[in-house]
């Protein structure tokens, strides 16, 4: 089961570094997203979400893929890929997966205008080692899916890892 953490940042390039650096430490091995996005309050007030990856490409790259192989069948390979991508984009761009949109957008309005927050969803990881590595941009850590005695002792361990503004 995976593990939903939110934490608070003051301006939007530490949000992204910190995406960055949770990539980096699934590349590593060290963690297993699920999701990560960054949900930014921009000064206008609106809530606007940088997720890592984009299902409309995906969608449109698996309708060409398919597109393509049934147009062969037919005798209209390039035909059958430009409506497979067209269908793929399509079904990509209303596909949500991960942590939802809305949740999202519903925590980011609790932000200050121009500060962000890291949505992780998080399958597994090496705890204290990730909690080092993002110790040192700080944040707040606003909301998990965790027990209340787990969140406790995130806390803690937060606190030992020198984590600035837990």
């Amino acid at each position: 089961m995976a593990n939903l953490f939110v934490v608070a940042y003051d301006d939007l390039g530490t949000a992204e570094k910190v995406r960055e650096k949770l990539l980096g430490l699934q590349r590593e091995r060290l963690i297993r997203l699920a999701d990560v996005v960054v949900a930014e309050r921009r000064e206008d007030g609106k809530i606007k979400l940088h997720q890592a990856h984009s299902t409309t490409g995906t969608g449109a790259a698996g309708g060409a893929l398919w597109g393509g192989l049934i147009g062969l069948i037919f005798l209209m390979p390039l035909l059958g890929m430009a409506v497979g991508a067209a269908a793929g984009a399509a079904a990509g761009a209303m596909t949500d997966v991960g942590v939802d949109d809305g949740f999202m957008k519903e925590l980011g309005e609790g932000l200050q205008p121009g500060a962000a927050a890291v949505f992780a969803l998080v399958v597994e990881g090496t705890r204290d080692k990730v909690i080092a590595e993002l110790a040192p941009y700080g944040g707040q850590l606003v909301k998990t899916s965790l027990s209340v005695e787990q969140e406790e002792q995130l806390q803690n361990a937060m606190k030992a890892a020198g984590w600035t503004h837990a």
